[in-house]
Protein backbone atom coordinates (compact mmCIF):
# COMPACT_ATOMS: atom_id res chain seq x y z
CA UNK A 1 0.00 0.00 0.00
CA UNK A 2 1.49 3.34 -1.02
CA UNK A 3 1.50 6.63 0.90
CA UNK A 4 -1.51 8.05 -0.93
CA UNK A 5 -3.60 5.01 -0.06
CA UNK A 6 -2.59 5.29 3.59
CA UNK A 7 -3.57 8.96 3.62
CA UNK A 8 -6.86 8.18 1.85
CA UNK A 9 -7.68 5.42 4.34
CA UNK A 10 -6.90 7.75 7.26
CA UNK A 11 -9.11 10.55 5.90
CA UNK A 12 -11.87 8.08 5.06
CA UNK A 13 -11.75 6.53 8.53
CA UNK A 14 -11.84 9.93 10.23
CA UNK A 15 -14.66 11.50 8.23
CA UNK A 16 -16.66 8.29 7.87
CA UNK A 17 -16.39 7.43 11.57
CA UNK A 18 -17.49 10.92 12.60
CA UNK A 19 -20.55 10.78 10.35
CA UNK A 20 -21.34 7.25 11.49
CA UNK A 21 -21.17 8.47 15.10
CA UNK A 22 -23.60 11.30 14.32
CA UNK A 23 -26.04 8.93 12.56
CA UNK A 24 -25.94 6.42 15.41
CA UNK A 25 -26.40 9.24 17.92
CA UNK A 26 -29.56 10.21 16.03
CA UNK A 27 -30.87 6.67 16.59
CA UNK A 28 -29.84 6.70 20.25
CA UNK A 29 -31.42 10.10 20.87
CA UNK A 30 -34.77 8.81 19.68
CA UNK A 31 -34.26 5.56 21.57
CA UNK A 32 -33.71 7.36 24.90
CA UNK A 33 -36.34 10.03 24.12
CA UNK A 34 -33.86 12.90 24.39
CA UNK A 35 -34.96 16.52 24.31
CA UNK A 36 -34.75 17.44 20.61
CA UNK A 37 -34.85 21.16 21.46
CA UNK A 38 -31.33 20.77 22.84
CA UNK A 39 -28.89 22.62 20.50
CA UNK A 40 -26.67 19.54 20.19
CA UNK A 41 -29.67 17.44 19.19
CA UNK A 42 -30.60 20.09 16.63
CA UNK A 43 -27.09 19.84 15.14
CA UNK A 44 -27.36 16.05 14.91
CA UNK A 45 -30.78 16.30 13.27
CA UNK A 46 -29.53 18.84 10.70
CA UNK A 47 -26.40 16.79 9.93
CA UNK A 48 -28.36 13.59 9.30
CA UNK A 49 -31.52 15.01 7.73
CA UNK A 50 -30.31 15.13 4.06
CA UNK A 51 -29.79 11.36 3.95
CA UNK A 52 -32.51 10.34 6.40
CA UNK A 53 -35.38 12.29 4.86
CA UNK A 54 -35.58 10.22 1.64
CA UNK A 55 -34.78 7.02 3.54
CA UNK A 56 -37.71 7.59 5.91
CA UNK A 57 -40.10 7.44 2.96
CA UNK A 58 -38.92 3.90 2.28
CA UNK A 59 -38.31 2.61 5.81
CA UNK A 60 -41.03 3.16 8.43
CA UNK A 61 -40.43 3.30 12.17
CA UNK A 62 -41.03 0.03 13.99
CA UNK A 63 -42.28 -0.02 17.58
CA UNK A 64 -41.17 3.57 18.10
CA UNK A 65 -37.62 2.84 16.89
CA UNK A 66 -36.08 5.03 14.22
CA UNK A 67 -35.23 2.16 11.87
CA UNK A 68 -34.26 4.52 9.04
CA UNK A 69 -31.36 5.97 11.03
CA UNK A 70 -30.28 2.48 12.09
CA UNK A 71 -30.32 1.30 8.47
CA UNK A 72 -28.39 4.44 7.45
CA UNK A 73 -25.76 3.69 10.13
CA UNK A 74 -25.36 0.15 8.80
CA UNK A 75 -25.11 1.41 5.19
CA UNK A 76 -22.52 4.06 6.15
CA UNK A 77 -20.48 1.43 8.02
CA UNK A 78 -20.80 -0.97 5.08
CA UNK A 79 -19.61 1.64 2.58
CA UNK A 80 -16.80 2.74 4.86
CA UNK A 81 -15.56 -0.82 5.34
CA UNK A 82 -15.90 -1.59 1.64
CA UNK A 83 -13.88 1.46 0.62
CA UNK A 84 -11.18 0.71 3.19
CA UNK A 85 -10.89 -2.87 1.91
CA UNK A 86 -10.72 -1.57 -1.64
CA UNK A 87 -7.98 0.92 -0.81
CA UNK A 88 -6.04 -1.50 1.39
CA UNK A 89 -6.29 -4.78 -0.52
CA UNK A 90 -7.70 -3.78 -3.90
CA UNK A 91 -10.83 -5.95 -3.49
CA UNK A 92 -14.25 -5.49 -1.91
CA UNK A 93 -14.67 -9.04 -0.69
CA UNK A 94 -17.81 -11.04 -0.03
CA UNK A 95 -20.85 -8.68 0.28
CA UNK A 96 -22.56 -10.89 2.89
CA UNK A 97 -19.41 -11.00 5.02
CA UNK A 98 -19.04 -7.24 4.62
CA UNK A 99 -22.62 -6.78 5.83
CA UNK A 100 -21.92 -8.96 8.89
CA UNK A 101 -18.80 -6.92 9.66
CA UNK A 102 -20.81 -3.71 9.28
CA UNK A 103 -23.44 -4.99 11.73
CA UNK A 104 -20.70 -5.89 14.22
CA UNK A 105 -19.16 -2.44 13.76
CA UNK A 106 -22.46 -0.65 14.42
CA UNK A 107 -23.12 -2.73 17.55
CA UNK A 108 -19.57 -2.05 18.78
CA UNK A 109 -20.01 1.70 18.24
CA UNK A 110 -23.39 1.57 19.98
CA UNK A 111 -21.75 0.02 23.07
CA UNK A 112 -18.84 2.51 22.94
CA UNK A 113 -21.20 5.49 22.81
CA UNK A 114 -22.86 4.38 26.04
CA UNK A 115 -19.48 3.53 27.62
CA UNK A 116 -17.97 6.95 26.92
CA UNK A 117 -21.22 8.72 27.81
CA UNK A 118 -21.03 7.00 31.20
CA UNK A 119 -17.41 8.11 31.70
CA UNK A 120 -18.34 11.70 30.83
CA UNK A 121 -21.39 11.51 33.09
CA UNK A 122 -19.33 10.31 36.06
CA UNK A 123 -16.73 13.06 35.56
CA UNK A 124 -19.44 15.70 35.18
CA UNK A 125 -21.14 14.51 38.36
CA UNK A 126 -17.96 15.48 40.22
CA UNK A 127 -17.20 18.68 38.33
CA UNK A 128 -20.47 20.16 37.08
CA UNK A 129 -23.20 18.67 39.22
CA UNK A 130 -26.57 20.26 38.48
CA UNK A 131 -25.27 22.12 35.41
CA UNK A 132 -27.81 23.31 32.84
CA UNK A 133 -25.32 23.04 29.96
CA UNK A 134 -26.90 21.39 26.87
CA UNK A 135 -24.04 18.87 26.63
CA UNK A 136 -24.46 17.82 30.28
CA UNK A 137 -28.21 17.48 29.81
CA UNK A 138 -27.73 15.35 26.70
CA UNK A 139 -25.17 13.05 28.35
CA UNK A 140 -27.51 12.52 31.30
CA UNK A 141 -30.42 11.76 28.97
CA UNK A 142 -28.32 9.15 27.15
CA UNK A 143 -27.12 7.49 30.37
CA UNK A 144 -30.32 7.52 32.42
CA UNK A 145 -32.18 4.68 30.59
CA UNK A 146 -29.13 2.49 31.12
CA UNK A 147 -28.64 3.38 34.78
CA UNK A 148 -32.28 3.47 35.96
CA UNK A 149 -32.87 -0.32 35.89
CA UNK A 150 -29.54 -0.90 37.66
CA UNK A 151 -30.47 1.62 40.37
CA UNK A 152 -33.71 -0.30 40.89
CA UNK A 153 -31.78 -3.50 41.58
CA UNK A 154 -28.91 -2.13 43.69
CA UNK A 155 -29.64 -1.33 47.33
CA UNK A 156 -29.37 2.28 48.47
CA UNK A 157 -25.83 3.20 49.49
CA UNK A 158 -26.60 6.43 51.32
CA UNK A 159 -26.10 8.85 48.43
CA UNK A 160 -23.35 6.85 46.71
CA UNK A 161 -24.42 5.79 43.22
CA UNK A 162 -22.72 2.54 42.18
CA UNK A 163 -24.90 1.99 39.11
CA UNK A 164 -22.26 3.42 36.69
CA UNK A 165 -19.75 0.81 37.90
CA UNK A 166 -22.20 -2.00 37.21
CA UNK A 167 -22.99 -0.48 33.80
CA UNK A 168 -19.25 -0.29 32.99
CA UNK A 169 -18.84 -3.96 33.89
CA UNK A 170 -21.84 -5.00 31.77
CA UNK A 171 -20.71 -2.95 28.75
CA UNK A 172 -17.16 -4.31 29.02
CA UNK A 173 -18.47 -7.87 29.23
CA UNK A 174 -20.58 -7.31 26.12
CA UNK A 175 -17.50 -5.98 24.33
CA UNK A 176 -15.18 -8.78 25.48
CA UNK A 177 -17.55 -11.74 25.35
CA UNK A 178 -19.73 -10.88 22.36
CA UNK A 179 -18.22 -8.27 20.06
CA UNK A 180 -14.59 -9.40 20.20
CA UNK A 181 -15.60 -13.05 19.73
CA UNK A 182 -17.75 -12.10 16.73
CA UNK A 183 -14.82 -10.19 15.23
CA UNK A 184 -12.59 -13.25 15.59
CA UNK A 185 -15.26 -15.73 14.45
CA UNK A 186 -16.05 -13.77 11.28
CA UNK A 187 -12.38 -13.29 10.39
CA UNK A 188 -12.49 -9.50 10.25
CA UNK A 189 -9.26 -8.09 8.76
CA UNK A 190 -7.03 -5.90 10.91
CA UNK A 191 -7.63 -2.96 8.57
CA UNK A 192 -11.31 -3.00 9.55
CA UNK A 193 -10.72 -3.63 13.26
CA UNK A 194 -9.36 -0.09 13.50
CA UNK A 195 -12.92 1.14 12.87
CA UNK A 196 -14.28 -0.77 15.85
Amino acid sequence: MNGLNIAAVYILQTIGSLYLLIVLLRFILQLVRANFYNPLCQFIVKATQPLLKPLRRLIPSLAGLDTASLVLAIVVQLLLMGLILLLTFGVLGNPLQLLIWALIGVVALFVKIFFFALIISVILSWVAQGSQNPAVELINQICEPLLKPIRGILPSMGGLDLSPIVAFVVLNLIDMMVIQNLIIATGMPDALRLLI
